[in-house]
């Protein structure tokens, strides 16, 4: 058994990506195994932000494994499932993060979403509903961050609202161990204002892939 405290914990957003790499193929194992184009510059813990045709690689935040010469290790990404990865499908590119700035002051960190959603029938001859799973809603986090318009966070995350693309994201825990989102990024620029309570920007933080997970 094991639990923690997200006390202590520092939240970052990218503030810089590198130009893309060709990514010319991707193995069917686990790990998989990217090949990029010559000179890619991704070296062992690098992270990369993937952009693949298979739809479960897209857009996650990788922690870059093994380098030999142009084949980088995906971490603990799993592609051997030939039917829900098909072979040679994977291709794209990737972006290395070149570089990471703190949020800081953050008062509230809630995530929204990810609920199963199912489809309920009933066939002519049965007297109960039956119910299978289908797919699950939008996940969703909203942060409250004290309002100081002065630091350097500030414009990062107004220039991320302003682009509406996706941009990673890496929450860093006390015991050494990361969690990694890539979400589109928006800012209310108007802040709460409650009678002796600090004021505080809302920023919303709209996943676009699965998180990624790495212990210490």
């Amino acid at each position: 058994m094991d639990y923690r405290l997200p006390n202590g914990a520092t939240l970052e957003i990218a503030s810089g990506l590198a130009t893309a790499k060709t990514m010319s193929a991707v193995s069917n194992a686990n790990p998989a195994v990217a090949t990029l184009e010559a000179a890619h510059g991704v070296v062992e813990n690098d992270i990369i932000v993937v952009a693949s045709g298979w739809s479960r690689l897209d857009g996650r935040v990788i922690k870059a494994g093994t380098v030999a010469v142009n084949d980088v290790n995906l971490g603990a990404f799993n592609s051997s499932d030939t039917d829900r990865f098909s072979p040679g499908g994977g291709i794209g590119s990737v972006r290395e993060v070149t570089g990471w700035t703190q949020i800081p002051q953050v008062v509230g960190f809630d995530t929204s979403g990810g609920e199963q959603n199912f489809y309920t029938f009933q066939f002519l001859e049965d007297d109960d509903e039956r119910q299978i799973p289908t797919s699950r809603s939008p996940v969703q986090a909203t942060l409250e961050v004290a309002d100081d318009t002065s630091g350097a966070w500030y414009a990062v995350v107004d220039a991320a609202d302003e682009a509406r693309t996706a941009v990673p994201l890496r929450l860093n825990l006390r015991d050494g161990s990361k969690i990694y989102y890539n979400a589109i990024v928006t800012l209310n620029r108007t802040p709460s204002v409650t009678v002796n309570q600090i004021m505080t920007l809302s920023v919303t933080l709209s996943l676009v892939a699965p998180i990624t997970r790495y212990s210490a």
